[in-house]
């Protein structure tokens, strides 16, 4: 097999004397120029509108640098009764991510086997379904928060069924997505063997499936940890109601030292389920 090379002269002759096999279609290129040109429009339009100026960002990094200058040195609880309200609001957070995930987990996984197409065959039921998982992933968790503090009152009951509602719409989208991902093979091997439908999804799917949605809901457990932090400033109970009132009450060393052990909670969750994923998955790898 041989190759011939082509030198710049040979690409600057045939560029001569085709020159529209080297560039776009002219309509190609009035597309892309009105593109770029309503794209900067719209960004100068937003700089404009939201009153956008390097002055103001000047003077705004100054107010910030001085809120972070009250910050340190961070405070450190010398009482156990005031460090034990922290580890209560710390605790309450975790609580509500762990229950609100769980909860939409449970909810979600039996909704997502009607919205993946390999599994419910009936177009219209799958179509309702995949609409309904939109209505719910519509309404963010803080919104739905606010919603059931009113309906329950404040503390962190609202919180769970506000990360569980939310996450019942997230999870079953990315579980559906997950079990159509899916290899046909195994089931295919499994119908030849004479398994039923209920055995190929047991037995081909499901292996395939679940570290993935191990994964996901390890993912968005972390993620709703963070959630609750929000959560709790709106009132929702947890270590976000102790955040909010201590930079409301201008005790900013405080309030650095909280966030301080909002972070050390989230890389550990981290850190836990990066183990929890690698010896599951590991299991189930094998299993299969």
């Amino acid at each position: 097999m041989t190759t011939e090379t082509v030198t710049a002269a040979e690409v600057a002759m045939a560029r001569a004397a085709y020159p529209l096999a080297f560039r776009a279609p002219l309509h190609v290129r009035l597309r892309r120029a009105a593109l770029w040109t309503g794209f900067g429009l719209l960004f100068c339009w937003c700089l404009y509108d939201f009153n956008f100026s390097p002055v103001r960002i000047w003077e705004g990094l100054g107010r910030l640098g001085r809120v972070l200058s009250f910050m340190f040195p961070p405070h450190i609880w010398t009482e156990w009764r005031e460090f034990a309200e922290i580890l209560k609001g710390l605790g309450e957070t975790l609580s509500m991510a762990f229950l609100g995930t769980l909860l939409g987990a449970i909810i979600a996984f039996p909704l997502s086997f009607l919205g993946a197409k390999n599994i419910n065959r009936l177009p219209f039921l799958r179509f309702g379904v995949r609409r309904g998982f939109d209505v719910i992933r519509a309404f963010e968790t803080l919104i739905l928060a606010l919603i059931f503090i009113r309906a329950f009152g404040l503390g962190p009951l609202a919180g769970v069924l506000a990360i569980a509602v939310g996450e019942i719409g997230v999870l079953a989208k990315l579980y559906a997505e997950a079990i159509e991902n899916t290899s046909n093979k195994s089931v295919d091997g499994v119908v030849a063997s004479g398994g039923s439908r209920t055995q190929s999804i047991r037995f081909a799917v499901m292996p395939q499936v679940m570290p993935v949605l191990l994964s996901i809901t390890l993912y968005n457990l972390e993620s709703n940890v963070r959630s609750g932090t929000i959560l709790g400033i709106v009132g929702a109970g947890g270590i976000g109601f102790l955040l909010a009132d201590r930079i409301g009450a201008y005790r900013w060393d405080e309030a650095w030292s909280i966030i301080f052990l909002i972070i050390a909670m989230v890389y550990l969750i981290d850190w836990l389920s990066g183990r929890v994923r690698a010896r599951f998955i590991g299991t189930w790898e094998g299993t299969r």
